[in-house]
Order: structure tokens, then sequence, then C-alpha cells
């Protein structure tokens, strides 16, 4: 089996996103600029290819309107029913596709 390798970047947007506490989420642009990033995109990128959830909690990223983002490489289907279970596990909880509290939002 071949060994993914994790680029520089990839650490440093897996090193933030495991500061996002339980409970809470924070966007891929709050994200990308806590790690000094101009692409919201790069971010969701790597974040697809995390090898490390659910060390690194990549269900805590959404997008910067408040709807649940993308998982596991998907945008909808059974990735996305996954990540919004895993929320709600947290207590993080969505209504009329939106985030419903926005004091749930984790800001670096």
């Amino acid at each position: 089996m071949k060994k993914t390798e994790v680029t520089d970047f990839q650490k440093k947007v897996y090193r933030f996103t495991k500061r996002i506490p339980m409970g809470r989420v924070t966007t891929y642009a709050l994200l990308a600029g806590a790690i000094g990033c101009g692409s919201c995109r790069a971010v969701g990128q790597a974040l697809k290819r995390n090898p490390f959830a659910p060390r690194v909690p990549c269900h805590r990223v959404i997008s910067s309107d408040l709807t649940v983002g993308g998982f596991e490489g998907s945008s909808k289907g059974l990735s996305i029913s996954r990540k919004k279970v895993l929320l709600r596990r947290e207590g993080v909880y969505f209504r009329a596709g939106r985030l419903a509290d926005s004091d749930r939002i984790y800001r670096f």
C-alpha cells in the first residue's frame, strides 16, 4: 500500500483544524485567514484529503454562508449526512440549511 505524503500546507491546515473545540465550527475562510492563506478552496482541498480524521476534526469546518459545506470530497448525499450527524452529536445544528446558532462559530 502506498503511503500518502502530507504536504507542509496540509500539516498547517490540520494543526489549526485540531484547535476547533468540540461543539464549535469555523468556516473555510476563517481557517484560511488563520493560516495566512488567501484561498478557502485550498483549505477545502487539504481537508478533503485529511488522513487523520477524526483526530483532525474536518467535519467542524463549514461554508462562509453558514451552510454545511462539503465533506469527504462531496457536497451532497451520504457524506453530507454523515457530517451533519457528527455535528449534531456535538450539539451543532442546522435550521433551514444554515447553522442554527452563530455563537457556535470558532474564530482563531
